[in-house]
């Protein structure tokens, strides 16, 4: 069976550290213009992000250390995409961003999962470009954002690699990533952007798909991004990281629709800047033993 867990099952989350040169050599997709960023405040944005994943949902906590030489590394979710117990290493559109991977890949391996690379610029792959934050898994098929980022050979390779799912395509205008404009807020809804860009997202995804989602619209695309990881008992349902009132106070009310899940506002405004969300910080995996 393809996916015999329930859907946002995991025991362990990698992430990588905010390096010195956070913000240095990045100049796109930022949230609000030129506006600079607080390295010190990222860092306890960061350090509240990892405690509250390991803390109060109860993973396990893999930490890569900050490379300094890598100033886009933080952006785990990006290098990697993870179903199961097979871990696809992307191709970010980024040549400097390339290297980002080999650490990942290390971890990857010792949690004994199947690596498949996207291979070198020659043979079938000749072209192709994969981010993560480009690539939405509901837990029954996944969804490709076609954006600056990540292009239709990306998401060939990616459906070459997960057999089991169907993989739709679908566009994503203005410079921004799928998963900045939608996420899943538990095993049956998708979490939207209330933009016409993320509404036309939105029509085309349900075009394509056989299943049913319920839709939960937020009125501020930041708050769109959440994470949502599953209880680990029927007393704990679900647990979902969103942005806090202080970032997205008009979304705080549509949250609150969602009665069942233990919600834990975490703060994610200088990753914002830079056009990154709360999922991207953090690899997810659901592995049944201990990291060594």
């Amino acid at each position: 069976m393809a996916n015999v867990s329930p859907y946002g099952t995991f025991t362990h989350a990698v992430v990588r550290g905010i390096p010195e040169t956070f913000g240095k050599h990045e100049g796109e997709g930022r949230e609000n213009g030129d506006a600079s960023v607080d390295l010190a405040k990222a860092q306890r944005q960061f350090g509240c992000l990892t405690g509250a994943l390991r803390q109060k949902v109860g993973l396990q906590l893999i930490e890569i250390p900050p490379d300094p030489e890598l100033p886009e590394s933080w952006r785990i979710e990006d290098v990697a995409i993870i179903q199961g117990s097979t871990a696809l290493i992307t191709r970010p559109f980024k040549q400097q961003r390339r290297s980002e991977a080999e650490a990942v890949r290390r971890v990857m391996s010792e949690l004994n999962l199947t690596v498949v690379e996207m291979g070198s610029e020659e043979g079938n792959t000749a072209g192709a470009t994969l981010e993560g934050s480009d690539v939405l898994f509901t837990g029954k098929e996944f969804f490709v954002g076609i954006s600056s980022h990540t292009n239709q050979r990306g998401a060939e390779v990616l459906a070459d690699t997960f057999k089991d799912f169907a993989v739709s395509t679908v566009p994503v205008c203005g410079g921004t990533r799928l998963k900045n404009i939608c996420s899943m807020g538990g095993p049956h809804t998708i979490i939207i952007s209330n933009s016409d860009g993320a509404k036309r997202t939105l029509k085309m995804m349900e075009q394509l798909t056989d299943h049913h989602y319920e839709v939960l619209t937020v009125p501020e695309e930041a708050a769109a991004n959440c994470v949502y990881i599953k209880g680990t008992s029927p007393r704990l349902p679900g647990f979902l990281l969103h942005r806090p009132a202080e970032e997205c106070p008009d979304s705080v009310s549509a949250f609150q629709k969602l009665q069942d899940y233990t919600l834990l506002p975490t703060a994610c405004s200088e990753a914002s800047k830079l056009g990154a969300s709360l999922s991207s910080l953090c690899l997810l995996i659901n592995r049944k033993f201990s990291y060594l």
